[in-house]
């Protein structure tokens, strides 16, 4: 076994401490926008199934496959927050967007929606609003452009 009594966890003596701290302010710097990444996955999958759980694929099936692609768009952007958090910050404006187009779908994408539908989309679509709101605002304050 060997004789670890010489180890200190103080490492303020490393040579390398100041390049370690510049790295590690670079790696965690780039995480800022990435604080919703995990939200906006949810909301991207949610919305991808949601025709199923509120069952309106039968009576409004040019929304389903709406709500579909859209589901699948966010939650590509979820994953582009994990991945690439300082390269996403830019798209931060097209989810607000994405989020305005949810809410109005209903009434452009469907054929005369019901309440169910019409609230399903509307919750969905400002929940992808505040967070396109919120990836936007951490973007901005941090210096990083957040315009396409």
């Amino acid at each position: 076994m060997a004789d670890l009594s010489h180890h200190r966890a103080d490492i303020t003596g490393h040579p390398d401490v100041s390049e370690m701290r510049d790295r590690y302010a670079r790696v965690i710097g780039d995480r800022d926008v990435a604080l919703v990444d995990g939200p906006v996955f949810l909301l991207g999958l949610y919305c991808a199934f949601s025709p199923w759980v509120v069952h309106f694929t039968a009576s409004q099936p040019a929304l389903t496959t709406h709500n579909l692609i859209m589901g699948i768009a966010i939650a590509v952007l979820g994953l582009g927050f994990t991945v690439a958090p300082a390269r996403m910050a830019g798209l931060s404006w097209a989810m607000c967007a994405m989020g305005v187009w949810m809410i109005v779908a209903p009434w452009v994408v469907g054929s005369s929606p019901d309440t169910g539908v019409i609230l399903n989309n509307v919750i969905v679509g400002g929940l992808t609003l505040a967070l396109g709101l919120m990836c936007s605002g951490v973007a901005a304050r941090s210096g990083r452009p957040a315009e396409m």
